[in-house]
Parts: structure tokens; sequence; C-alpha cells
């Protein structure tokens, strides 16, 4: 079965309408992250950032008076439980393995606590430790990491060049 790559993921219309809403900076950079994590902590890579790159795709926009309203969208966040159902529908449509669609769907679900009434502390596996921390790594107050800008082009080369760290990683583990 040939590897459903991050550019794969990021082209596909589904992953360009959410992470529209989400910010793709935000995500390829959480993807870089959680590939450098993933290696220390001993997590497959793979999916490490896919689920980085999907992390955020189930959130909504709370806007009031044409201003996004970031108190508004925290009393209401479920984007976690959302995000989770569209990585798993979106990589079951790419072609990804089932065990590796839930293994990133759960690492979605569980990036954060935010929606949830208790936390998440020593309760993750490795995986979705390692997404929880390279998203906390580039967040910013009142959810300004949303609003950077990246070009599709740059978005596709860094996704590229973090494929092309995971084909290596994978042929080191063969030899």
């Amino acid at each position: 079965m040939k590897r459903v790559t991050l550019v794969d993921v990021f082209k596909h219309r589904i992953t360009q309408k959410y992470l529209q809403r989400s910010g793709i900076h935000h995500a390829v950079t959480v993807s870089g992250y959680a590939f450098d994590m993933a290696l220390k902590a001993g997590v497959d890579p793979d999916l490490a950032t896919k689920s980085a790159l999907l992390h955020d795709m189930g959130h909504y926009e709370w806007y009031r008076d044409g201003k996004w309203d970031y108190e508004e969208y925290r009393k209401h966040d479920i984007h976690a439980i959302k995000g989770a159902e569209r990585a798993h529908k979106l990589l079951i449509r790419l072609g990804e393995d089932r065990l590796v669609a839930k293994e990133v769907s759960l690492a979605v679900l569980l990036h954060t606590d935010s929606y949830l009434p208790f936390d998440l502390d020593d309760k993750r596996t490795k995986l979705q430790d390692v997404v929880a921390k390279a998203d906390e790594k580039d967040e910013q107050p009142l959810g300004m990491h949303h609003y950077k800008n990246m070009d599709k082009s740059e978005a596709i080369q860094r996704l590229n060049k973090l494929d092309l760290k995971i084909e290596e990683f994978y042929d080191g583990q063969a030899g």
C-alpha cells in the first residue's frame, strides 16, 4: 500500500476548506514541530505529522460585529470533536490504512482538553502527547497563531520536505 503523504492530505479539497479557517501556517508549523518531537519520543513521525497537520480542522468561526470573538469561541469550542471526525473521513477517502486513520483521529480528538470538564494530563498516548505539545509550542495569546499567513506553495514545499524526512526515517528502519 502506497503511503498517503502530507502533500496528498494537504492538497485535498476538504483539507483546503478547513485549514483556511484554522490557519495553514499553524498547521504546517505544528507538523514540523511534531516530526522532531516524534523522533525524540519514539513515535511514528508519519502519524505525528498527519495528526498535527489536521489537528485544528474542526474549527468554527465565531464572529461578532465583524470581528472574531475569542471568548465566544472558547465557550462553545468542540473543534477537536469535529476535527477528529473530519480527519478520519478524509484519510479513509484518501486510501489511508484504517488503523492509521483511527490513530490520527484520536490524536486530533485529544490534542486539547479545552472542551472537556477535566484535563488529560498523564492520560494521553505518546502520539497524542506529541501532537498536544507541538500545538502548544506554536500557540499565541487570543488564538493569534491561527492568523499567521502562509501561501499554499510554501506550505507544499515545507510538507514535501517533511514527507522526504519521513521516507528517510522509514528507509533507516528497514535497513
